[in-house]
């Protein structure tokens, strides 16, 4: 079983066995640990948290639709923490400040919006779930997923021949009488020496009624991978939409400045080029190389790719955004034709990788990879 195999631990090689012989348990070196956080707003939110021998640890936010919180590289933090908190979801307030209150919420690494609604929040059809006294159906900001907890189905050290990984499985089920009923199963990898997460979700149609599917990932990253300098690298076709505040500030999309006082966020929807793979490939890549991030993930799920830059003194961070739809968000959809209707059992499959760039040679490869598939506007 792989025994021939060896794998990074702190700059030695070594096989199973010979890490075996070495330690009584592989979680000195690397592991998966079920944790509640016990304090706060955050109280009674259940993780697991990752720990893979290259320094690489991960936050797996159970009760938060398994999305990621806390992300660090030997001991850098990665994901970006905007001082909300991974709150409760019992804390939730979906309806609360016109539809705004996920911003009450958006904390961490990844923030995933849907289930059947991303983007701003309004008032769409819902006569065709047969219930008279609801002929509409109200959302707020990127809808209800992210205030869900999910089942945990798996959290355990897989080896399958050559492959030696810490996987997390769960699944999170949006439901109303009356409305969807939709089921999220998200399979989180990483190998155990890794530095790369990969992502795997599927969305499928429990209900029996046709009913809208939309999905966006909020990749956040912070300090220090955002810093003056840091460079948004992508291979774009062309600017589909930008925020009035990227006319009104200037500030460049692609080279960042420091923090700066009352900066309005700024929003780009991107027009991105795949690569041969089938891939959408983007990164933040520090000014100094120390450093980056590359997000990659297939084309065809999610075409629509958005830009959030939050320069703002107390809230540095930015966001990238794969996305199922276009800025317009629901209505527009449902009036172009572009809305994805899942019928009873139909499904959609995701898969996006996550690499955390360590020294120049490796954000000097991402960035040749990028620009392999593309150049971007200057």
């Amino acid at each position: 079983m792989g025994d021939g195999v060896t794998y990074e631990v702190f700059g030695n090689r070594l096989s199973r066995r010979e890490l075996a012989a070495r330690t009584g348990d592989v979680s000195a070196v690397a592991g998966i640990r079920s944790v509640v956080l016990d304090d706060g707003v955050q109280r009674g939110v259940r993780a697991i948290d990752l720990r893979t021998s290259s320094g690489l640890e991960i936050e797996v936010l159970i009760d938060r639709a398994m999305d990621l919180g806390s992300a660090r590289l030997r001991g850098v933090p990665f994901g970006w923490r905007s001082g909300n908190g991974f709150r409760h979801p019992g804390l939730h307030e979906h309806s609360d400040e016109g539809g705004l209150s996920w911003l009450r919420a958006v904390d961490g690494l990844l923030v995933s919006g849907g289930l059947d609604h991303t983007l701003f929040g309004g008032t769409v059809d819902a006569t065709r779930y047969a219930y008279p006294p609801k002929d509409t159906v109200s959302h707020g900001l990127h809808g209800r997923l992210t205030a869900i907890p999910a089942r945990l189905l798996e959290a355990r050290e897989v080896v399958d021949g050559d492959r030696w990984v810490l996987r997390v499985v769960g699944e999170v089920v949006q439901a109303t009488s009356f409305g969807e009923h939709l089921r999220l199963t998200r399979t989180i990898e990483v190998d155990i020496d890794g530095r790369e997460l990969r992502l795997h979700d599927v969305v499928d149609n429990l209900g029996f009624e046709p009913t809208p599917h939309m999905f966006l990932y909020h990749f956040n990253f912070g300090w220090p991978i955002v810093d003056e300098g840091t460079e948004f690298v992508a291979p774009i076709r062309r600017h589909l939409w930008a925020s009035d505040s990227v006319a009104e500030q200037g500030t460049s999309y692609r080279t960042m400045p420091a923090p700066q006082l009352h900066f309005v966020e700024q929003v780009s929807e991107h027009e991105l080029v795949a690569g041969p793979d089938g891939r959408h490939r983007v990164a933040l890549l520090r000014g100094d190389r120390t450093l980056g991030v590359e997000v990659a993930w297939d084309a065809a799920g999610m075409p629509c790719f958005f830009e959030w830059q939050n320069l703002r003194s107390g809230q540095y961070a930015v966001g990238l955004e794969p996305s199922t739809h276009h800025v317009a968000g629901d209505s527009a959809a449902r009036e172009d034709g572009s809305m994805i209707w899942l019928e009873h059992g139909d499904a959609r499959e995701y898969r996006t990788t996550i690499r955390f760039l360590d020294g120049a040679a490796e954000v000097d490869a991402v960035r040749a990879a990028v620009r392999a598939a593309g150049d971007q506007p200057a």
